[in-house]
């Protein structure tokens, strides 16, 4: 959603692998041939929904592969993959992610977890929506569909939710089995809790920060109604740090950001690990290349943020901007 070098890339160094590899050591994928292993450390995984699925704790934004070329987005998947990411999100809004990652995905399909979502509100308009999608990601079903950046509750939730609102076509793909999960992306804290009064999604993306957390207020009424509602949080945002300076030269250097992002390393392993530290299932970082990795390298190590840990985060807040505050 941008690039300093900070690590070194291992997986570079050893090669970017060629052929498929399994997502899930238990649930092999006879068709594809295995890779050779590689020595990164693989990215744990944590339950999501009630039917036995399970997503890295890390999550592959397919802003990440808009404007790549297909050889290059192929790349970064099986890159993903060998490392251990299963879960992938990914909607018509993002440029050309979806054609990208299609036939990126195609080969791991049987064990990714492949989230989407749409804008339209209206059950018309988002139908040839829906079915583009599937098209382009060479698919026939959703693991999870979600309406997407719900921001204003008349607007977004009750239209959808009205006659001949988008939820009447998804409720009726869903029994169908071409959706197995419904969820939705929100912006604001009065849409979120909206559309989970409305209906028991089965999960909520929202900003999980710790810069609009303990600066800005916002997120601790949706983190609750998703505990008392049962609902799986999945974070946004977590590596982003404030809104962009007037006057930052590196802007120009993560141009899929429209915030600042946590790019220095020390930095961004706190930031994520304090989202990770939340009641979430798994984070989706930035869209660019060089954040996913980290995020990666960062997730691969995860350990729970410490008290000291969380001091220091509530000090920086204080001295930034962050991109979503209450009122």
């Amino acid at each position: 959603m941008k690039r300093r070098a900070f690590l070194k890339r291992s997986i570079e160094s050893a090669g970017i692998l060629a052929a498929a590899r399994t997502l899930a050591e238990d649930k092999p994928m006879s068709s594809v041939a295995s890779p050779p292993p590689s020595n990164a450390a693989k990215i744990p995984r944590r339950p999501y929904g009630n039917q036995g699925d399970h997503l890295s704790i890390v999550g592959f934004g397919g802003i990440v592969v808009t404007n790549l070329e297909q050889d290059e987005a192929n790349r970064i998947v099986a890159e993903a993959v060998e490392r251990g990411v299963n879960y992938f999100d990914v909607a018509p809004t993002y440029g050309d992610a979806e054609e990208r990652l299609g036939p990126a995905l195609e080969p791991y399909r049987k064990n990714a977890f492949l989230a989407c979502k749409t804008i339209k509100r209206l059950r018309k308009e988002a139908e040839e929506e829906f079915n583009r999608s599937l098209e382009r990601l060479r698919t026939d079903y959703f693991d999870l569909y979600q309406l997407h950046g719900l921001a204003d509750v008349q607007k977004d939730v009750e239209t959808a939710f009205a006659e001949g609102g988008v939820m009447e076509l998804l409720l009726e793909a869903k029994k169908e089995g071409r959706i197995h999960y419904l969820g939705f992306s929100a912006h604001t804290e009065e849409a979120a809790v909206a559309a989970m009064d409305r209906y028991a999604f089965d999960s909520a993306l929202f900003p999980i920060n710790f810069a609009t957390y303990y600066k800005g207020n916002f997120g601790p009424k949706v983190i609750e109604r998703a505990r008392k509602g049962g609902v799986t949080l999945l974070a946004l945002k977590a590596l982003a740090r404030q809104k962009w300076p007037s006057d930052d030269p590196t802007r120009e250097k993560y141009p899929k950001c429209w915030y600042q992002p946590l790019h220095d390393p020390t930095e961004a392993d706190l930031g994520l690990r304090w989202s990770l530290s939340q009641p979430i299932a798994a984070a989706v970082p930035p869209g660019e290349t060089p954040l996913f990795r980290l995020a990666m390298d960062i997730a691969a190590r995860y350990s729970p943020i410490t008290p000291e840990e969380d001091d220091k985060l509530k000090a920086l807040a204080q001295t930034l901007d962050p991109i979503f505050q209450t009122g």
